[in-house]
């Protein structure tokens, strides 16, 4: 019964495939000709682009299905877009360039005409198959005397139904097609994902590149990652020296005054005593002020979103936090997370002008994201000297992109993605 069920879902399935390959590949492959042709007339410059996604929109929904109804794996190849693209008509020449370049979407193109042609012939049979049978009952029944009164009898498959013996044969073929259909309907389903799976995954050669890469990505941030540590390390040494040890040297020379004075000078020992135990309670405050830069008590304690949520009420404006974690990273994720977010927060107080921000965490699909938005004057930039800038080094230490969409006149969107479990 089981088999009976899943076959004809199968059917169901095969049916929508067939519909879905005519009509998207050709509308698609048709128009990714056309706008490619026309980048001679600098027309397909500003189309391309746009089609293409539409392209790979299409392809990701290809993926999907074949996850959700066959199980087959289609992962993604695509060459990741810069972050700072930039707006414009240059901008929009820069992404035309970058997605031509990508192997992955000429791949595209040809699965296109592989899905509109083979992916069809397979998928169709699927719900061919127990709807034939149908027809062949449906003959069996009488339906066989008009038509071959009228025109001399009706082909089924191979057999020319011009008597009750001949459409009763063709009943039985018709069963036979249905047996047919509950044994390999899940099978083509499958054999359409898999062929799409040839054209749609990454190639040895895509992987090596890609796989290249990210070798050369992870260098270049782990050297980032042991700049920056030392840059901490002098950080908390200089501030160490300046702030706290230095109040601790001053109060203890002043203790030592008020050990010599304390007989002879009981009211000036006395003042001092009390400036001493300010500079105790000064350095006690630097102190902590230095521990949260380095990692925050709450952090450690309750995590990432309620440490996010207790650094937004000690901003100056309305901030808004939004929080879906149902577990908790590790360790140095969730720092490196939290470190990102105040920085961002701090940009946007600083430099935006808003009065308003927006803060967004959620995981999914392997992914932490998290969107800092304000509604401040824009003009943000993602480049050398910025603090943008370090954020992006610091979440590339663990293969962490970072987005900015920040329009003159605003509103302003961080993006951060870090790959990682919760637990």
């Amino acid at each position: 019964m089981t088999r009976l069920k899943n076959a004809m879902t199968a059917g169901a399935q095969g049916l929508y495939l067939t519909i879905f390959s005519l009509v998207g590949s050709i509308v698609l492959f048709v128009f990714s000709v056309l706008s490619i042709a026309f980048m001679l007339l600098g027309i397909g410059l500003f189309t391309t682009p746009v089609v293409l996604t539409a392209v790979r929109k299409y392809a990701d929904a290809q993926r999907a299905r074949a996850a959700a109804w066959s199980g087959v794996d289609i992962p993604v190849p695509y060459r990741p877009l810069p972050a700072g693209l930039r707006g414009g008509v240059a901008g929009q020449v820069e992404r035309c360039t970058l997605m031509l370049k990508d192997p992955a979407t000429w791949r595209d193109l040809q699965w296109l005409l592989v899905n509109m042609t083979a992916g069809t012939v397979v998928a169709i049979l699927a719900p061919v198959l127990p709807l034939y049978t149908v027809y062949g009952l449906v003959l069996a029944l009488g339906v066989w005397k008009p038509i071959h009164e009228a025109g001399g009898g009706e082909w089924y498959a191979f057999i020319h139904v011009t008597s009750q013996s001949t459409a009763n044969q063709a009943a039985a073929l018709g069963v036979a097609f249905f047996a047919l259909g509950v044994l390999v309907n899940t099978s083509l389903v499958r054999t359409h994902f898999l062929l799409a799976r040839a054209f749609l995954a990454p190639t040895p050669a895509m992987r090596e590149r890609e796989l290249a890469r990210r070798v050369d990505r992870l260098t270049e941030t782990r050297h980032d990652a042991v700049d920056n540590s030392a840059a901490e390390l002098r950080r908390i040494e200089r501030d160490l020296h300046d702030g706290a040890q230095a109040r601790l040297v001053a109060m203890g020379m002043d203790l030592g005054t008020i050990e010599a004075l304390i007989e002879t000078d009981p009211a000036k020992a006395k003042a001092l005593l009390a400036k001493a135990r300010q500079d105790s309670g000064e350095a006690l405050t630097e102190l902590r002020d230095l521990v949260r830069g380095i990692h925050p008590p709450v952090l450690a304690e309750r995590g990432l979103g309620d440490a996010v949520k207790a650094l937004a009420l000690r901003l100056p404006v309305a901030t808004e936090v939004d929080v879906e974690l149902p577990g908790r990273a590790e360790a140095p994720v969730e720092s490196a997370a939290y470190f990102a977010v105040s920085e961002a927060l701090t940009n946007a107080i600083k430099h935006s002008g808003a009065d308003r921000v927006w803060v967004d965490l959620h995981h999914g699909d392997g992914m932490l994201r998290i969107a800092v938005t304000d509604n401040g004057k824009g003009g943000a930039v993602l480049g050398a000297g910025s603090g943008l800038s370090g954020v992006e080094r610091r979440l590339g230490t663990f293969d962490g992109v970072l987005a900015v969409s920040s329009p003159a006149g605003g509103p302003t969107m961080v993006t951060m993605e870090i790959p990682c479990a919760l637990s």
